[in-house]
């Protein structure tokens, strides 16, 4: 009897009796592991971030990440002492997360990743990736008048602008302590993309204005400066938008800086091969491996299970949606005084969930015509809100930190 007592005492069964809330956060992260593996919903970042969630409040393990406060002193500790005192988990968060360093390499894999061709080809549609950042601003406004004070406000805020490393970002520099549930909100919302655009678009779209065939307005009124030199301009473009951005808005450079970076070794060509595989392979699968992981271990009971948590997840479904709804009202503003119609679908594409929410817009187009692919100008849009949503970003830490 005295050997079956210990193996009782050995295991987690007595904890996990006792503990309602940890099992709750279990059968959570169960659901998001469910969502990421079989609904295939941000399976990267899910994932990783999941199993992070089931690591924490696994008792025993001691892998769930605890905040730094002046009676346990973890911010004044060397790495040892934070591995030996409080687990391996608390050593990562705090050498990788809390410095900030994991999401500008994110971004500048993303940047890599990516094609400005699309925004390069059709910068007019750019701007309307700088009007659904309105979503950003309308929900930091609501959640202050909540009761959040306004670092906390500002990082919930930053959901609208659909991007997980710049929401995580903002986080660690405004509101470490809501880290888990925004990042949680952040990638869930990136995944209902599919959802949460054609929703909005049904109560603000007309068929009419759905119709509207991009390719047909650019034979009515075709531009009349045309890029000759495409591959030149690419290579130009982000050194420019980088030391314009370092200028004018210094705080957003870890995240723009990186981004263009990334995008800058993917356009040289042959020369930075290597680097750019690094980048966008080796580099940012680490990075986001990490990344949910650490995020992921932030969620126990304690951190998740409040008041809080929901504001955020309702706030950041507004955000979301607000910042759709302003793309589209930029789009039909614009329509009002120019002959050369635009489709509103493009302004919801100006969140920074590339390239889903461009897919998305495309298939909505394409069920009202057949013959009215729109990916391509959607892109353009999609993309400069990739860069809108860093700026953003830095705008808040500079007003709110």
């Amino acid at each position: 009897m005295e050997i079956l007592e210990k193996l009782y005492e050995m295991t987690a069964i007595g904890e996990l009796i006792n503990s309602p809330g940890t099992l709750l956060m279990i059968a959570i992260s169960f659901l998001l592991l469910y969502l990421g593996i079989y609904k295939k919903y941000e399976p990267l970042l899910l994932v990783p971030i999941a199993f992070g969630v089931l690591l924490a409040n696994l008792p025993g393990g001691n892998m769930n990440v605890i905040q730094a406060t002046a009676e346990n002193g973890i911010e004044h500790m060397t790495i040892l002492e934070i591995a030996k005192n409080h687990g391996i988990m608390n050593m990562l968060y705090y050498t990788l997360i809390k410095t900030g360093l994991l999401p500008p390499l994110i971004f500048m894999g993303v940047g890599a990743m990516t094609d400005f061709g699309p925004m390069l080809r059709n910068l007019r549609l750019a701007f309307f990736g700088a009007a659904a950042q309105i979503g950003i601003f309308s929900v930091l406004i609501s959640a202050f008048l909540l009761g959040f004070s306004l670092k906390q406000a500002g990082a919930l805020g930053i959901i609208g602008g659909a991007d997980g490393p710049t929401a995580i970002y903002t986080s660690i520099i405004l509101a470490p302590e809501l880290l888990g549930p925004i990042a949680i909100a952040a990638y869930s919302y990136m995944a209902l993309v599919p959802v949460i655009i054609p929703l909005v678009v049904r109560f603000t779209i007309t068929k009419k204005e759905l119709k509207i065939n991009m390719k047909q307005q650019e034979k009515l009124f075709p531009k009349k400066v045309k890029i000759k030199n495409l591959k030149l301009v690419k290579i130009i473009f982000p050194i420019v938008l980088a030391t314009l951005v370092a200028i004018l808005v210094p705080s957003s450079v870890p995240l723009v800086g990186m981004l263009l970076f990334g995008n800058l070794i993917k356009e040289i060509g042959n020369e930075t091969n290597r680097l750019f595989k690094a980048a966008s392979e080796t580099i940012m699968n680490t990075a986001t491996i990490f990344l949910g992981l650490t995020v992921g271990a932030t969620m126990t009971a304690i951190t998740f299970l409040n008041q809080e948590t929901l504001l955020i997840v309702v706030g950041g479904f507004l955000a979301f949606a607000i910042s759709i709804m302003g793309g589209i009202f930029a789009v039909k503003i614009y329509n009002v005084f120019s002959k050369k119609k635009i489709n509103p679908l493009i302004g919801a594409t100006g969140l920074s969930a590339v390239p889903m929410a461009s897919r998305v817009a495309n298939e909505i187009a394409l069920e009202h015509d057949p013959r009215n692919h729109i990916l391509q100008y959607a892109m353009s849009s999609n993309i400069s809100g990739v860069i809108g949503s860093a700026v953003a970003a830095g705008v808040l830490i500079s007003f709110l930190s």
